[in-house]
């Protein structure tokens, strides 16, 4: 595979990971909440989730959307429905961390799920392998998936570093408290986009 390939691989998927999402804002709030490594944990899954999604969709998965229509619609809802129940979550949230807290953090399966449930994700996957495969050819497929594996989890990883130095930033609850709230208005905010993006 040459360079004039791996490229413009590599640039879409930088893009389409590092950019805001609400995958990204989960992980930023998972930085300024809780210990660095569960934030890590939830990069991880849903880095995994992004990309067995993007393998099976490369194998052919997306020729179910075309086929049943009626699936696109219930994974736009049903995605829509998890990342409300999310930013229910953080807004409810009084920004004290104790230890009972940190058991309900998003874990690996939050982020794995997450990506299933991610319309982005799907439309994302779809688009490159149309775009940078040729007809999805397997081969190209594997080396892309190989490529989104690293840039995805770094991207996914910076946003819950930024939340770990907003922490850092704001040791007060109260502080803590009008970032979960900010946060869960842009996750909630996500939704439109989806609906009417």
């Amino acid at each position: 595979m040459s360079l004039s390939l791996i490229l413009p691989m590599s640039a879409f998927a930088l893009v389409a990971s590092i950019s805001p999402g609400p995958v990204n804002i989960v992980g930023l709030s998972s930085g300024a909440r809780y210990p660095l490594s569960k934030g890590l944990t939830f990069v991880t899954g849903a880095t995994l989730g992004f990309i067995i999604l993007f393998l099976a969709i490369g194998y052919g998965f997306s020729s179910l959307l075309v086929t049943f229509p009626v699936f696109e619609k219930w994974l736009t809802w049903a995605g829509i429905a998890f990342l409300l129940y999310l930013s229910y979550r953080l807004a409810c949230d009084d920004g004290k961390i104790n230890n009972k807290d940190i058991a309900k953090v998003p874990g690996f399966f939050t982020g794995f799920l997450m990506q299933w449930l991610n319309p982005k994700a799907w439309i994302a996957s779809a688009a490159s392998i149309g775009a940078y495969t040729n007809n999805g050819e397997l081969a190209q497929i594997w080396l892309f998936a190989a490529l989104y594996l690293p840039i995805c989890w770094l991207s996914l990883s910076c946003w819950v570093y930024a939340g770990a130095f907003l922490r850092q930033q704001v040791q007060q609850p109260k502080n803590l408290r009008t970032i979960n709230r900010v946060l869960a208005v842009l996750l909630a905010g996500s939704c439109l986009f989806l609906l009417f993006g």
